[in-house]
């Protein structure tokens, strides 16, 4: 999207691409279809330590002509799946939206280099006039000289797609502060896996993670795994987690509601059933998951609701709309959707995504300290922050 924009400004444009064919994020969202955007794009939910600087960010290209351009300009058609939220080509290709890319870069002149990694990057005083200074990029096969670069080079997540956060380091170097990274909407672990015996059921629910003075609460799909815990809710809060288990000390406390039900709906449900308890939370829940909760709450299973002790009706409902989830981990960055932390934004001037530290270095997209929740946010994010990073630097002198 960067080289796009600068293209079209009329710039001389080198896109470095360290895959052999790029926008590999692209093809894997989505379960290959790619989510492109969401219905609804909501600054209050990305986690930065510059929100105030997101939500401006954010602002530079709404929704609306986001999709417009994906529309008109790429001849890409959308479809927004309501219960989702999310928008996916009407193709449910994700190939058909990076090749789009691909090729409006091309069109618009761009010169594409794959199979090439960035080394270093140096900034040198410009031989005409000193106070306007040059880049120079290393690579492994020759150096190349420009009057600004666009650092577009994502984060540290799913580093087979080709984003192993190296350039992290090149930033630092140049004097910026990086705050510290970390996998963020990534799968959670238990071990040992107590609930390995529920892998497979899914369900909506809302949980909530809390750590100090951190907290995230979500809601929708939950999916237990041979592993630990995913799905869309899950993966909306571990970076609470993750956090927590970072800095060493005590871990995020997870809770769980497994229904859409309250303490009080429950309660009442509970006095008024004249038949087995089992068959009361089954007829909400996942059948293995009500057996399994029953069995923590001590509640043998052919105990009738009429026969319950408030101790265990209590107990019991505590687990259903309070469950604490265990965990021990995560599944890192090489399953993480984003990174978490990154470049300081108070560091970027977000008129333009110019570094306030060296003239003529932009940066965009997942390098930077912002992250949004699952359902398209981060690609709106990529999209705005690669656009006016682009338009900007093509007019940079």
């Amino acid at each position: 999207m960067a080289a796009i924009f600068a293209a079209r400004q009329g710039a001389r444009v080198v896109l470095l691409e360290r895959t052999a064919d790029g926008g590999r994020k692209i093809l894997i969202s989505g379960g290959g279809r790619c989510n492109i955007l969401p219905r609804a794009i909501e600054p209050e939910r990305f986690v930065s330590e510059s929100p105030i600087l997101v939500r401006r960010l954010l602002r530079t290209w709404p929704l609306v002509g986001q999709r417009e351009f994906f529309e008109r300009d790429l001849g890409i058609p959308l479809k927004l799946e309501e219960e989702a939220g999310k928008y996916f080509p009407v193709s449910d290709r994700a190939r058909d939206v990076r090749d789009a890319l691909v090729s409006a870069a091309r069109a618009a002149g761009v010169d594409s280099r794959f199979n090439t990694r960035v080394t270093g990057l140096s900034m040198e005083a410009g031989s005409s006039d000193p106070a306007s200074p040059a880049w120079r990029v290393e690579t492994a096969d020759a150096p190349i000289d420009a009057a600004a670069v666009i650092l577009a080079s994502g984060g540290r997540s799913v580093p087979a797609t080709g984003s192993d956060g190296a350039l992290f380091e090149i930033v630092r170097g140049l004097g910026h502060t990086v705050h510290p990274t970390y996998p963020a909407l990534t799968p959670l672990v238990s071990d040992p896996p107590v609930h390995v015996g529920l892998a497979g059921i899914s369900l909506p629910v809302r949980i909530r993670a809390k750590w100090r003075d951190r907290e995230a609460e979500a809601q929708g799909g939950f999916l237990f795994t041979h592993r630990g815990y995913s799905g869309p809710s899950v993966l909306d809060v571990p970076h609470v987690a993750v956090q927590s288990l970072a800095a060493g000390e005590e871990r995020a406390v997870l809770r769980v509601r497994w229904s859409e039900l309250d303490r009080e709906a429950w309660l009442s449900i509970l006095e008024a059933h004249g038949g087995l308890v089992l068959s009361a939370v089954s007829r909400r829940l996942p059948g293995r998951l009500a057996e399994r909760l029953l069995t923590e709450s001590a509640i043998p299973l052919d105990r009738k609701a009429s026969e319950l002790r408030k101790t265990e009706r209590n107990g019991l409902v505590d687990r259903l709309t309070s469950y604490e989830l265990p965990w021990s981990g995560d599944e890192g960055f090489k399953k993480a959707e984003v990174t978490g932390g990154g470049v300081a934004l108070d560091e970027i001037d977000t008129r333009t995504l110019e570094s306030r530290r060296c003239p003529g270095l932009f940066l965009c997209g997942e390098i930077l300290d912002a992250f949004g929740p699952i359902g398209g946010h981060n690609f709106a994010w990529a999209w705005a922050t690669g656009r006016l990073a682009g338009t900007a630097a093509a007019t940079h002198n």
